[in-house]
């Protein structure tokens, strides 16, 4: 069997299967090679009943006491039965199986391996796997992966394939010099492969992680060498004038009802330079949730189009691209702009997007606004100059083909409100030059933040209705489930707060006058799309959502913000939400409330206390650094960040940096060097995990 072999040769693998596999971006035996666990899990040591704890994973020996139960709740078939063994009850429950009634008889005894809950005193397993004498023993103490699931595609299925196809890893070669691999403490390539799957130990675990993180990071920042290196010979072919950009710039500047900030005005120098400058500019402008980087892209925009050219405005969302455009269209109408703009994004119609397309093609439209249907084939320009894009879009190697393809290579702006670590940022965009944003507007309020328990919620929900009523102004409440697990509609312990049942909670104990909505990512986005939409016009006062909102529409009027369960976010995470409020000229307030009544643990409280005590996303994330552990590897990702499989910016910080070194001492001839790296990758045979990265071109 070879790394490009199509899954569907893999035994055991039909047609369905490969489908499901193929959805999940798994192709080939390289692709599921690289399909990593997202955990591990590990079979204990049975447990009495009597010592379960709650949320503990737990392995319970003992009989079928009584008969087996059928019921039904809320419209779900439940299976249930008691178990004991001498210290005491275990309730267990099954959904939606009520064909395995007849495996569970009266006497019967079992080894169930589940997570615990607890109803009132009692403990309960809710659909725990039922393991055999052989296969509790063969497993016990052992790391088993879990892979990530998709619709048609189990963890099991996955976990069967890679067992038909790990042995390949014997044959991978490596392409870094023994010498790299000792002295940085790594184990060969081949056994990081086979170890990430099936690891006989944590050790041998973090041992695998530590090598294909370093893999990844290495292959990243190679090839932002490489590409600033090939960039740096383009030529400009979109020349502004000086003194014409900026006497343009000028004008709009002063013409504008407010004052842009120092940092603001440094970073459209920086873009004038770079447009009238011998080369294509390459150029990240990193600013805070709500720094103004918006009027930095217009300005850029404002330049293109007064010399001649197009440019193009990628948003994240549909909503917010909108928004783009009817503010570009009221500041034409206004000031006087040179700007003839156009929209396109997927809920654009068919006849009002060939329109654009061919005013775009024959030059009549010197700006659009859109989504990634900007990159779509049949997206011609006349002579497109400039795209700024959200880093939500990472412009990446493949855009930019796409772009080229189109006419010239354009210049490039990434505007990016993620709170990357100062020390990290410049290694990240190594192949861009960076402006940064990092002062507020001058009416803009500081937050206020407070970090509260359950026991405040009655208060909140009293100053909420008082400030919409008084003030019109809005709310959002960030919940971190879409809806309550079965396990919680049976009253076993969870609490973790769902956008489903909170809305209707809220919208029965708020008076009738306060208009609420949900959000959530499980809907259409025409539907997102409609109810943002609403939200932004003001038809809505209160928004319930996840996380999905983190990305989104500008709402100036929206002041007031509560995350749920806010132990359950990672600090970047919870100010890249609250930065959702506060972006007008009225006082913001954000309420981050723990999931638990009475105290929290100390480091929950000193990890939010963060938050409380400071507004700079540049500190958090410094701090945010400093808090996560190497070993911490498998919580949640930090949002907006580049997409590494298995690395991570924050706690591999340390290695970032030691790669780089790395990198430096293996390329220090420059170019002759990185042809070196070049051939050594090609020759290890290799070449398809960084083409899977998308990091090597």
């Amino acid at each position: 069997m070879n790394l490009n072999d199509p899954v569907i040769s893999i035994k055991g693998i039909g047609e369905k299967s490969a489908a499901a596999l193929n959805k999940a971006g798994v192709f080939n035996v390289s692709d599921l090679l690289h399909y990593f666990p997202r955990t591990y899990s590990v079979v204990p040591e049975a447990q009495k009943i009597s010592e379960l704890s709650l949320g503990a994973r737990a392995v319970v020996k003992g009989r079928i006491m009584g008969g087996c139960s059928l019921f039904s709740s809320k419209g779900k078939s439940v299976l249930s039965f008691d178990v004991g063994d001498g210290t005491g009850k275990l309730k267990v429950y099954y959904f939606g199986m009520p064909y395995m009634k007849k495996s569970f008889p009266p006497g019967r005894t079992l080894i169930l391996l589940g997570n615990v809950s607890f109803k009132g005193d009692v403990a309960v397993m809710a659909q725990p796997k039922v393991l055999s004498e052989d296969e509790y023993e063969s497993t016990k103490g052992t790391l088993i992966p879990v892979y990530p699931e998709t619709a048609g595609l189990k963890s099991a299925t996955v976990l069967k394939a890679v067992k038909e196809i790990i042995s390949i890893s014997d044959r991978l070669k490596d392409y870094l010099p023994e010498t790299v691999i000792n002295k940085e403490t790594l184990v060969s390539l081949s056994k990081a492969f086979y170890d990430i799957h099936f690891p006989a130990s944590r050790e041998e675990l973090y041992a695998a992680r530590k090598r294909l993180a370093f893999d990844e990071l290495f292959l990243f920042i190679a090839r932002i060498q490489m590409l600033k290196s090939s960039t740096e010979k383009e030529e400009n072919s979109f020349k502004i004038d000086y003194g014409q950009a900026d006497g343009v710039v000028s004008g709009f500047i002063s013409k504008l009802p407010y004052e842009l900030t120092g940092a603001q005005l440094k970073a459209i120098n920086d873009i004038k330079k770079d447009m009238t400058g011998e080369g294509v500019a390459k150029r990240l402008v990193q600013g805070d949730v709500g720094s103004g980087k918006t009027v930095v892209a217009f300005a850029a925009a404002l330049m293109a189009v007064s010399a001649g050219y197009q440019a193009a405005i990628m948003a994240p969302t549909e909503v917010l691209a909108m928004q783009h455009y009817n503010e570009i269209l009221e500041l034409t109408e206004k000031y006087g702009l040179p700007f003839k703009t156009g929209i396109l994004t997927g809920s654009v119609g068919k006849a009002d997007k060939r329109r654009c397309k061919e005013l775009l093609s024959d030059g009549s439209l010197n700006l659009v606004i859109g989504t990634h249907a900007l990159l779509e084939e049949d997206v011609l320009f006349n002579e497109l100059a400039l795209v700024v894009t959200d880093e939500q879009h990472r412009f990446g190697v493949a855009q930019r083909r796409t772009l080229s393809k189109k006419g010239g290579t354009p210049h490039t702006v990434v505007m990016s409100a993620t709170p990357i670590p100062r020390t990290l940022g410049l290694i990240l965009y190594g192949d861009m030059d960076v402006s940064l944003i990092d002062e507020l507007p001058a009416k803009r309020l500081e937050r206020k933040n407070a970090v509260v328990d359950i026991d405040y919620r009655e208060t909140f929900y009293k100053f909420l209705v008082k400030h919409i009523r008084e003030e019109q102004v809005q709310a959002y409440i960030i919940c971190p489930m879409v809806e309550a697990s079965e396990s919680e509609e049976l009253g076993m312990a969870g609490d973790l707060a769902n956008v489903t049942d909170y809305t209707e909670t809220l919208r029965e104990k708020l008076p009738g006058d306060i208009r609420i909505s949900m959000l959530h990512g499980r809907m259409k986005p025409a539907e997102k799309n409609e109810i943002m939409k609403d939200f932004s016009e003001h038809k809505t006062d209160v928004l319930v959502s996840t996380t999905v909102v983190e990305v989104g529409v500008n709402v100036p009027n929206a002041t007031i913000m509560l995350v749920e369960n806010a132990e359950r976010f990672g600090l970047s995470q919870l100010h890249q939400l609250r930065g959702r409020v506060g972006r007008g000229d009225k006082q913001a307030y954000c309420v981050f409330m723990t999931g638990t009544k009475g105290d929290v643990s100390k480091n929950t409280q000193k990890r939010l206390n963060i938050l409380k005590e400071s507004n700079d996303g540049f500190k958090i994330a410094e701090e945010d650094l400093k808090q996560r552990g190497p070993g911490d590897f498998f919580g949640l990702r930090q949002s907006g960040l580049p997409y590494f499989k298995i690395a991570d910016i924050y706690t591999d910080a340390e290695m970032v940096g030691r790669v780089k070194a790395v990198l430096q001492d293996m390329t220090d001839d420059g170019q002759g060097g990185l042809k070196a790296l070049e051939t050594a990758l090609r020759e290890s045979g290799n070449l398809s995990y960084s083409e899977f990265h998308n990091i090597y071109l």
